[in-house]
């Protein structure tokens, strides 16, 4: 990695990040008279910044980076392949997303890969839909800013539609993939350098961590949910050190440097109990440093440290534009942007088959840049948009895009790309009609 190179982007996503965190607008909102939209959209990433970049986009860039390293292509055709057992091909292709932090579009070049290499039509089609869908970090910020129901109800359904899109995929285009089984039944079993319980245990320590510091406040004093926020720097802890004893254990960081690291965080998580921001922080200080100059023989941690950055210079500047176009053009809850409340409760208010329907469409055909999707719908329910269409747009919009459909068309046709299309727009707007009727 060139750090020359990157000095620059580096120092100016650090600026920037500082510069809208700390930005006072109640005081210059008294200074100075601009448009409201321009105050709604720097508010609305104000927010984002506070809220969300520490805590969700810095370990799910570390995540999205293991993937792009520790996740080897042999792997995926052993579990993906049309010789792997199909309850393992389903619920491998199923879940994926859960580790994967990619739109649309990001995960065209994975898809394009397995199928060509020969991944069955199904599992590649349920990992097609489930790699933008349910990323791991967008279910938690999901739940985080559209509410615990919201995410759950994300997280449930897009794990279901992966795996009924696949199967209707595979039984709509039997004869299809007939041949493609016949050819693979002849090719070697592919090799795996890591086991698989290894890299579950590594990525489940990173996708803990993440989960466990992003647990949102619970509405009342009791129940389950209560119990573990109360806990929850706790969990984040336990996760921490299980992926630090991990890398100790499989990716042979020294026990000293380890230590040198970790010591500061524990440190901090002792002296400062009520600010865990800190800690956290110089904990994720800590693992780039370890990673980055690691000594490693195969450059493996090296290679995770500057894929996770490659994500991070990508997606960072993105998720930017897409929340101060979404803080101008629909504001905040409660605020007005550009577009009047009205306009968008009369289009998808409520929750009607033309309201779902539509949703679903306009979702399949926009493009979501990786977790836009977020504070675009929290500004469309803040002025209006019912919950049903809401998810209906969840679950089609991250997935489909009309860039993604050309792409899909010239990997494995016409035919097939429009029944996927269909396929998508179909369940996820009986989804927005159920759970808009349920909530």
């Amino acid at each position: 990695m060139n750090w020359k190179a990157e000095r620059q982007p580096l120092v100016m996503i650090i600026a920037l990040f500082l510069a809208i965190y700390y930005l006072p607008l109640e005081w210059l909102q008294q200074q100075m008279h601009l448009p409201q939209s321009l105050w709604e959209a720097l508010h609305l990433a104000r927010w984002y910044a506070r809220e969300h970049v520490l805590l969700c986009l810095v370990p799910a860039f570390f995540i999205a980076g293991a993937v792009g390293v520790f996740v080897s292509q042999a792997a995926v055709m052993k579990y993906l392949g049309p010789k792997a057992h199909k309850g393992v091909a389903y619920g491998v292709a199923s879940v994926s997303g859960t580790i994967l932090a990619v739109c649309s579009c990001t995960i065209l070049p994975l898809f394009a890969g397995i199928y060509r290499m020969g991944a069955g039509l199904g599992p590649a089609s349920a990992f097609l839909y489930s790699g933008p869908a349910i990323n791991i970090l967008a279910i938690v910020l999901t739940g985080a800013v559209l509410g615990p129901e919201m995410g759950i109800a994300r997280a449930a359904g897009a794990i279901v539609f992966a795996v009924v899109i696949g199967l209707a995929m595979h039984f709509i285009f039997r004869r299809d993939e007939a041949e493609k089984i016949e050819a693979a039944a002849g090719m070697p079993e592919p090799e795996v350098s890591r086991p698989l319980w290894q890299n579950a245990l590594y990525f489940g320590s990173m996708i803990g961590i993440l989960i466990f510091a992003n647990w949102g406040s619970p509405t009342g004093d009791t129940g389950l949910w209560a119990v573990i926020y109360t806990a929850k720097w706790n969990l984040t802890a336990f996760f921490a050190l299980a992926l630090a004893a991990i890398l100790v254990a499989w990716f042979n960081v020294g026990k000293w440097r380890m230590l040198i690291v970790a010591s500061p965080v524990m440190v901090l998580a002792l002296a400062v109990p009520d600010y865990p921001l800190l800690p956290f922080v110089v904990g994720a200080l800590g693992l780039s440093t370890l990673t980055a100059t690691s000594k490693d023989d195969d450059g493996e941690l090296r290679e995770w440290f500057a894929t996770s950055w490659d994500f991070a210079k990508k997606i960072l500047p993105l998720l930017l534009i897409g929340v101060l176009i979404a803080g101008a053009l629909l504001g905040r809850p409660g605020n007005e942007g550009l577009i009047p409340s009205s306009w968008i409760a009369g289009l998808v208010g409520g929750n009607s088959l033309w309201a779902n329907l539509f949703a679903a469409v306009v979702g399949a055909f926009m493009y979501f840049a990786t977790l836009t999707e977020v504070p675009i719908l929290q500004g469309l329910i803040g002025a209006g948009m019912g919950k049903g269409p809401a998810l209906a747009l969840l679950l089609a919009g991250p997935a489909l895009s009309l860039p993604n459909m050309l792409v899909i068309r010239s990997v494995m046709g016409t035919k097939k790309t429009v029944v996927f299309v269909v396929l998508v727009i179909v369940m996820a707007t009986l989804s927005g009609l159920i759970y808009g009727a349920l909530f």
